[in-house]
């Protein structure tokens, strides 16, 4: 017995959400066969398009996979795992939660479905500790439930799933260098100033306001990031040159994917995402840097049986 899945690719940050705010991806994202066998535990038997490890404990999926078999009765079978990664790691574009998201989620639809997708954040949680020495959810959470998803708190995990807007757009460009999540983290400020705070604590609310009432102009208002952008973006060679060619072709916000380097801008119409598609990639050809481009919608559903 086994599934297939689609494992998509997320956004997480958002800008001015920091560890709270993610978006799933629709076109882009891994394979993952999952399977029930005799044999007891979790095995990853195959990665196509990575170099990754296949050893359960030192890969997101089986860290992922154990932590929520760990929760359950003891089982006289298993489990084998299959992954065809087709997000880069170190993308920005949440590679391990993709992995992470799909272990779980195969898991659970093989057991019957003892979890709903929501209780399944807290074990994806685990590889995402893995890939990055910390157990977040912008990633894993919208990789999971789709859509827009606000971690509201952590301890408990308290997550909101916002819907979203009819002709709301991705276009993210990825530069084809690694950025580590976690040398990405080591260059982060642990105290903000009080001013700093205010400002990011206003563009959070105004970004789910905006993502309720459907309101283009409030959304992109709000994809402003105080705290994390300013030192994070010097890691991102042309960033300030590719959001500002976003805003010109169109774009409601731009910033930086998760940890990096991709770049992400939102904006209303494919034609327009389109457009800004074309305009980053014309700011990498001129700067003979390889890159990957997608233009998507946002995916309201998350991880998927194919």
């Amino acid at each position: 017995m086994e599934i297939k899945l689609f494992c998509p690719a997320t956004i997480a940050n958002l800008s001015c959400g920091f560890d709270v705010l993610g978006l799933c991806l629709d076109n882009a994202g891994d394979e993952m066969i999952v399977r029930k066998v005799d044999q007891k535990g979790v095995r990853i038997t195959k990665i196509v398009g990575a170099d990754l490890p296949l050893e359960t404990e030192k890969n997101v999926s089986g860290v992922a996979a154990l932590a929520m078999l760990e929760t359950l009765d003891e089982l006289d079978f298993g489990f084998e795992i299959e992954i065809y990664k087709n997000i880069k790691a170190g993308s920005g574009i949440g590679s391990s939660a993709a992995s992470s998201a799909g272990a779980v989620f195969g898991i659970n639809e093989l057991l019957g479905r003892p979890y709903s997708r929501k209780d399944l954040v807290q074990f994806a949680m685990q590889g995402e500790k893995l890939a990055s020495g910390n157990a977040h959810a912008d990633n894993v959470a919208p990789a999971l439930l789709g859509a827009f998803t606000l971690v509201r708190s952590y301890s408990p995990l308290d997550i909101i799933r916002i819907d979203s807007p009819e002709e709301l757009y991705a276009t993210v460009v990825h530069p084809q260098i690694e950025l580590k999540t976690s040398d990405a983290r080591s260059v982060l400020k642990q105290n903000v100033s009080l001013k700093s705070a205010i400002t990011q604590w206003g563009n959070v609310g105004g970004l789910v306001a905006g993502l309720y009432t459907k309101d283009y102009d409030l959304i992109g208002r709000s994809l402003h990031d105080e705290i994390v952008e300013p030192v994070r973006s010097v890691l991102i060679p042309g960033f300030d040159l590719i959001k500002q060619t976003a805003y010109e072709n169109g774009a409601l916000g731009s910033g930086i994917s998760g940890s990096g380097p991709s770049i992400f801008a939102l904006s209303r119409g494919k034609e327009t995402a389109d457009q800004i598609a074309k305009a980053m990639s014309d700011v990498y050809e001129k700067m003979n840097l390889p890159y990957e481009i997608h233009v998507s919608k946002i995916n309201p559903d998350g991880v998927r049986i194919l």
